[in-house]
């Protein structure tokens, strides 16, 4: 009985570790097709974003024009719609997205916002449907605080989308160009007025968010006056005096700013929301126009930039994208005028609906003082001129 027993037990024992060894192979089998699944993934992607920053902007490599994209309005989320036309129509960003790391596990996928517009790109491009719908995006950015069904400021999400995209970015060396692609880089300086101290500080930014009002409450009546008034110094007297360490007191000072460098996309923010008194939010809708050419070398004095001659020559710009609003501030909506890279020819996406259209449509955006619910330019994107450009074989 007692080696009959033991006999049983050592059998159970075998056949348990058989089972373990049959689970463990099962699993290193799973996991080799996973891998194999995970890497027939990437080079689809991989072969379907070679191509598809041709398609970009509407033209294929063979000149054939295609459909452009919408997406579908999923709660509110004409902001988030607007953004992404504008980052996907941009031929430079979209060759820094198809080059991202794969996430490895589905869990990290869902939450990895490059990766979810990676897969959004592809779905608009790969799809005959007129629109597409964004929601796994839109439930990734959900995540990060980015809610649905909530009037959010275009502008504030695309510094949020921004860094999320840089921060989720494993590759040294795309971050470094993602930098290089929007990044503006200034130098603030600060000097007392009663004695020689001076302290200089350089900084970056990703957007020019130029107020639309002067220090005396008076309109701005163009683009290059907002930016003229940007880089304008400022006086720091009375209640806004700072501390100077060499004079060991409170004393008045200069404050100023110096454009250091431009990035290859330049986005530009114009302020229409203000604060009035008791906290309320105003928007402001009158006339602001603003050019298809813009040289900061014509804009800005020789005392208002830190810049060699290289870097100054290549400061001329075309606009390339506007994101509009429309209504107020609790009851708002925005679309984006883009201008196709390949074609050079102007499109609004609005949500699902795109269609061509012309540059006086464009200008329709400069705003109106008695249309306070009015379509206004809202975030301004500009592109270095490039004469390469159209690329060969678009």
């Amino acid at each position: 009985m007692g080696q009959r027993g033991g006999r049983q037990e050592t059998s159970k024992k075998l056949e348990m570790a058989q089972r373990e060894t049959m689970k463990a192979e099962a699993k290193v089998q799973n996991n080799e097709e996973e891998a194999e699944k995970l890497k027939a993934k990437v080079q689809t992607l991989a072969s379907v974003f070679g191509v598809a920053d041709l398609k970009n902007g509407l033209t294929s490599s063979f000149s054939v024009p295609t459909e452009a994209i919408g997406l579908y309005n999923v709660g509110h989320s004409c902001w988030l719609n607007s953004l992404l036309q504008v980052f996907f129509m941009n031929i430079h960003f979209t060759r820094i997205l198809r080059r991202i790391t794969v996430p490895l596990y589905a869990e990290q996928q869902k939450k990895n916002v490059p990766y979810q517009m990676l897969l959004l790109l592809e779905e608009m491009q790969c799809g005959k449907q007129k629109a597409v719908y964004p929601i796994a995006l839109a439930y990734c950015l959900s995540a990060y605080n980015v809610k649905l069904f909530v009037q959010h400021d275009a502008a504030q999400l695309f510094l949020t989308l921004w860094n999320l995209i840089k921060r989720q970015m494993k590759k040294p060396e795309l971050v470094e160009e993602l930098n290089g692609l929007y990044t503006i880089c200034i130098q603030e300086h600060l000097a007392c007025q009663k004695c020689s101290f001076e302290e200089k500080k350089n900084s970056s930014m990703l957007t020019l968010p130029l107020p639309l009002l002067d220090s005396n409450c008076r309109m701005l009546k163009t683009l290059k006056d907002c930016l003229q008034y940007f880089f304008h110094p400022e006086e720091l007297t009375d209640h806004n005096m700072c501390f100077c360490d060499q004079c060991g007191r409170k004393t008045p000072f200069r404050q100023s700013m110096k454009l250091i460098h431009l990035p290859q996309t330049l986005t530009i923010h114009l302020k229409r929301f203000c604060f009035e008194k008791a906290a309320h939010i105003h928007k402001l809708s009158h006339y602001l126009p603003f050019p298809q050419d813009l040289d900061f070398n014509a804009v800005l004095t020789e005392s208002q930039c830190q810049a060699d001659d290289n870097e100054k020559a290549g400061w001329q710009y075309d606009l390339f994208a506007v994101i509009a609003h429309s209504g107020s501030i609790s009851c708002g909506h925005y679309c984006a005028y883009i201008r196709s890279l390949t074609e050079r020819k102007w499109y609004c996406f609005n949500d699902s609906e795109v269609c061509q259209v012309s540059w006086d449509d464009v200008k329709c955006t400069y705003g109106h003082s008695n249309l306070h619910w009015g379509e206004t330019a809202y975030l301004l994107i500009y592109m270095k001129k490039d004469p390469q450009w159209p690329y060969p074989g678009v």
